[in-house]
């Protein structure tokens, strides 16, 4: 009986299993896709972040949306970016958080953009002007008008990449310890109020001051100033406004629909995988909205609360004090512009888009709003 050679058969059947489980290695590495970045050790590969803020931790509305942002982005990255949040103070102070992301002591920040006007004084274009954009048309002028990338401009030379973080909608004009019957009411008012606001009220007489929310009801309570502004019924709520002034004025001429921002350091950002990078920057953009549904449907809840519970004088501004207020904002607007490129640009490019959107919104949003008050005007007749 003549014997078989099985020597050749096995070692083609080991060869054939090398190469099968070769390419089942090689598929399962290429399904990780480019989320799973390895090592040279063949670990993966973590990033772990800080983001500071200028709001006190967790504080409702503005200091809950960077937490929902670092939540959502360790789970999207399946835990391959972790980021910590620390609320104003804790870091670093409430302001001084442009310069620790610019120079790289925390990855990222949540704030304001106007807080930074001493540096870049265009920047407030980017959290809001005065009788400006809304944060319907905000949101509209930096995602498909062209506004992100000018913000992305201002901002490269001091290393950051700037993402819009949330929009608190149409502010209120603030507490007041006394009565604006008329622009005369004005004089001498010291009042918090940032940005290009707190030009137009140091024009209109007034005197302007920039403090962090966190020390505002004590300024108030002390004298420190005869009036603030800060966001709404659901945040001015929150730090008990209502203790310690009278009067609560709408509406918010002054911030129409301020947008926050995230600030990323931009030597942390281009050292993430490219997948991680989009992560962010979903991340942001989910936070953005989801800011402005928040405010959306806790203002009038908390405002029904101050005026029906807590006994607040809700006011309107008069008509002419507002008038007065948006001759003044024009005036410092062009003469701004007259005096910085940088500022003139940012603003022709912001009225272009304002000019092509109101037309619309007048037909649309304004009409509609005027329509849907049509019955209930009939019944209280």
């Amino acid at each position: 009986m003549k014997k078989i050679n099985w020597y050749p058969a096995i070692i083609l059947g080991l060869l054939a299993l090398l190469v099968v489980t070769f390419a089942a290695l090689v598929t399962s590495r290429a399904s990780l896709g480019p989320a799973q970045h390895f090592s040279d050790s063949g670990a993966r590969e973590l990033f772990e972040w800080k983001l500071v803020t200028t709001w006190p931790k967790n504080f409702p509305g503005l200091g809950q949306a960077p937490e929902r942002f670092a939540k959502n982005v360790e789970l999207m990255s399946s835990g391959r970016l972790k980021i910590k949040v620390y609320g104003a103070g804790e870091l670093v102070p409430a302001l001084g958080i442009f310069g620790a992301v610019s120079e790289g002591a925390a990855q990222m920040g949540h704030g304001a953009a106007y807080y930074w006007k001493g540096k870049i004084p265009a920047a407030q274009f980017f959290t809001a002007v005065p009788f400006g954009l809304n944060a319907q048309e905000m949101n509209g002028w930096l995602h498909h008008g062209g506004g992100l990338e000018l913000w992305q401009e201002i901002y490269e030379p001091f290393n950051l990449i700037p993402l819009a973080g949330g929009s608190t909608g149409v502010q209120m004009a603030g507490w007041f310890n006394k009565p604006i019957n008329s622009v005369e009411d004005l004089q001498g008012l010291k009042m918090r109020i940032p940005g290009l606001g707190g030009e137009v009220l140091n024009r209109a007489g007034g005197t302007a001051v920039t403090i962090p929310g966190g020390e505002l009801y004590t300024a108030l309570q002390t004298g420190v100033i005869d009036a603030t502004e800060w966001v709404g019924p659901y945040n001015d709520l929150a730090f008990g406004f209502h203790q310690v002034a009278e009067y609560y004025y709408y509406p918010g001429w002054h911030e129409p629909g301020s947008m926050m921002e995230f600030i990323v350091n931009k030597k942390a950002f281009d050292q993430l995988p490219e997948d991680l990078q989009v992560i962010v920057r979903v991340a942001a953009r989910e936070a953005n909205q989801d800011m402005l549904d928040e405010y959306t449907a806790r203002n009038n809840r908390a405002l029904r609360e101050l005026v029906q519970e807590q006994g607040v004088k809700l006011r309107r501004l008069p008509d002419d004090v507002l008038s007065h207020l948006k001759q003044i904002n024009t005036q410092i607007m062009q003469e701004t512009a007259n005096q910085d490129p940088e500022f003139a640009r940012i603003y022709k490019a912001f009225k272009d888009f304002e000019r092509d959107v109101r037309p619309y919104h007048q037909i649309s949003e304004e009409a509609y709003y005027q329509a849907r008050e049509l019955d209930e005007r009939d019944k209280e007749e």
